[in-house]
């Protein structure tokens, strides 16, 4: 099969391209942990690290902007949530202090990017003034 050149508008996106990365680091973490440990929380993990993504993207898709904003919001809760969870897998020792602290330093850059793709799009500068 063909590889299509295609590029959709969303993985244009830096903000998009480094969630997607941190989704492929926590899940190859993910899955060295035994079966049925944790169950509830690696599902969590899951699914929240993968809605950050997920998110931005739909935002994109939308036709207004502030559509857009409130999918980037919601990719912002994701993180947040993400980050909590990395937190909890580091205190139980499921993640070392290594791996957790690789979750929040691409957290951080995530947080960041978020922030001032939010801000562009409101029109602001980047001390927060209009």
């Amino acid at each position: 099969m063909e590889e299509s050149k295609f590029i959709f508008p969303f993985e244009k996106l830096d903000v998009w391209q480094v969630s997607v990365n941190l989704t492929a680091y926590v899940l190859e973490l993910l899955e060295k942990i035994p079966f049925n440990k944790h169950l509830r929380l690696v599902s969590q993990l899951e699914g929240a690290v993968a809605s950050i993504a997920q998110n931005i993207a739909e935002g994109k898709g939308r036709q207004y902007k502030k559509e857009f904003l409130q999918y980037l919001s919601i990719a912002q809760g994701s993180l947040y949530e993400t980050i909590t969870l990395n937190e909890i897998f580091r205190r139980k020792k499921i993640f070392s202090e290594d791996e957790s602290k690789e979750i929040r330093i691409r957290g951080e850059d995530i947080e960041r990017k978020l922030n001032g793709l939010m801000n562009s799009i409101r029109g602001k500068k980047r001390d927060g003034s209009l």
